[in-house]
């Protein structure tokens, strides 16, 4: 598995003959409750890129730096909101797009695990505009592969999201904290299309929903085998 950050120039220059991929990791800086790191979302995404890089031959692929920084206005009211407007968002993805098209790269594949309703709208049209791939999560057959809490819509820092953080940093998990919060059941989907724009409005007055409870590394580990399933799948039909 490469990683671009860490290979030389001459390295790469001898890699990129083989016209690799690039694997883009998206995230957020934002709340996730009261027990997992503000990083959550981008750390999913590069565990996501790293198991299908070690996977992918042919072509062979690069995982890119993340992106830790996404449109997220929901958890304003908490600490730790850091975001960057669609704009923003939008153009970064269109200068990436043409810089790795101009250092040889076979195509840019966009993997984001923060799914405020903007930042995956701004994704989707960008991608689009820089004939880049998308891993969309939402779409219904990829959803459909993840577990019961993604499905729901009640998953923000919940079992879900909780157990990946516990299968690639599990120090990054305040245990006591988790272990103590009880389950709450918001439907998200539905709380945007009622005009609910941030999490208190909500009912998440902690900035989860779900079992983060019952949350486990072993659950991660299974659920970052099926996202990395994924990405594998998506690069060998469409690349």
């Amino acid at each position: 598995m490469t990683r671009l950050a860490d290979v030389t120039s001459p390295q790469l220059e001898a890699l990129r003959e083989r016209r690799p991929v690039a694997l883009w990791p998206l995230g957020a800086v934002e709340p996730h409750g009261p027990h997992a790191p503000l990083g959550t979302d981008t750390l999913i995404s590069v565990g996501t890129c790293e198991r299908a890089a070690a996977r992918l031959a042919d072509p062979p692929a690069v995982v890119l730096p993340p992106l830790p920084f996404g449109v997220t206005r929901y958890g304003a009211a908490f600490a730790g909101a850091v975001g960057i407007s669609e704009q923003i968002l939008r153009g970064l993805v269109l200068d990436v797009a043409v810089s790795v098209a101009d250092q040889g790269f076979r195509r840019l594949v966009i993997v984001n695990n923060h799914f405020e309703p903007e930042q995956v709208a701004t994704l989707r049209a960008a991608a689009a505009e820089a004939d880049a791939l998308y891993l969309d999560l939402l779409r219904g057959r990829n959803a459909r592969r993840l577990p019961d809490e993604f499905r729901r819509g009640s998953c923000h820092a919940g079992r879900y999201e909780t157990s990946l953080v516990l299968a690639d940093a599990p120090g990054l998990v305040d245990r006591e904290a988790m272990t103590a919060l009880p389950a709450l059941e918001v439907d998200m989907p539905a709380a945007i299309a009622a005009g609910r724009t941030d999490f208190v409005a909500m009912g998440m007055d902690r900035a989860y929903c779900g079992a983060p409870a019952e949350a486990s590394p072993e659950e991660g580990r299974a659920t970052f085998e099926t996202l990395a399933d994924m990405l594998v799948e998506l690069v060998r039909e469409e690349v």
